[in-house]
C-alpha cells in the first residue's frame, strides 16, 4: 500500500488536506524550545511547546529522549507530533550537525501506527534540515519506509 510523497509551497502549520492531521516535526532532546519551525507551531496554539516542556521537565518519569513521540492535540482532528530527533542544538563549538537520523526513524516509526488509528495524513517541513543541519536526501527515504510505504499520506511544505 505504497502512498506517494507529495511537495507544496505553503505553510506546514496549515495543512492542506481533509480529514484528521498530524503536523510533525524535530525537536532536540534539550527541553530548548525557541528557533526555527517551533515558532511557528506556537504562533498557532501553546500546547505543543507546554507539553514537551513538561515532558523534559518530567523526563525521570517518562520516555523523553532521541526516538521519542509525543502526540498533542491542538483542534479537533489536529495534532503535532513532538519527535525527538536531534541531540543538542548547533553552537559555535559544535562537531557536526545535531540531527541524529536513527531518532528521526525511530519517532516515525512510532508515529505510523498512531497515524493510522487515527486515519490521519501527515504534513511537515523538511524535518530534520533547518537548524538541525540535517540533509533532505537521507531524510525523505525514512518518510518514505515509515510512513508512505505504510499507506500514511505525507505532505512536505516549502514554505
Amino acid at each position: 500500500m505504497d502512498t506517494a510523497i507529495t511537495y507544496l509551497r505553503g505553510d506546514a502549520t496549515a495543512p492542506q488536506a481533509k480529514g484528521a492531521k498530524v503536523i510533525a516535526h524535530v525537536c532536540n532532546d534539550l527541553g530548548g524550545w525557541g528557533k526555527g519551525f517551533v515558532l511557528a507551531l506556537s504562533r498557532r496554539w501553546p500546547e505543543p511547546e507546554a507539553a514537551y516542556r513538561r515532558w523534559h521537565r518530567e523526563r525521570a518519569r517518562n520516555d523523553f529522549g532521541l526516538g521519542a513521540l509525543q502526540l498533542v492535540q491542538v483542534q479537533p482532528g489536529l495534532w503535532v507530533a513532538n519527535m525527538i530527533g536531534q541531540r543538542g542544538i548547533r553552537t559555535g563549538r559544535s562537531s557536526g550537525p545535531p540531527v541524529r537520523y536513527e531518532a528521526i526513524d525511530a519517532a516515525l516509526a512510532r508515529l505510523a501506527p498512531e497515524a493510522l488509528r487515527l486515519g490521519a495524513s501527515v504534513h511537515l517541513p523538511r524535518i530534520g534540515c533547518g537548524l538541525a543541519g540535517g540533509r533532505w536526501e537521507l531524510v525523505e527515504p525514512l518518510l518514505r519506509t515509515r510512513l508512505a510505504d505504510r499507506g500514511v499520506a505525507v505532505t512536505v511544505y516549502d514554505h
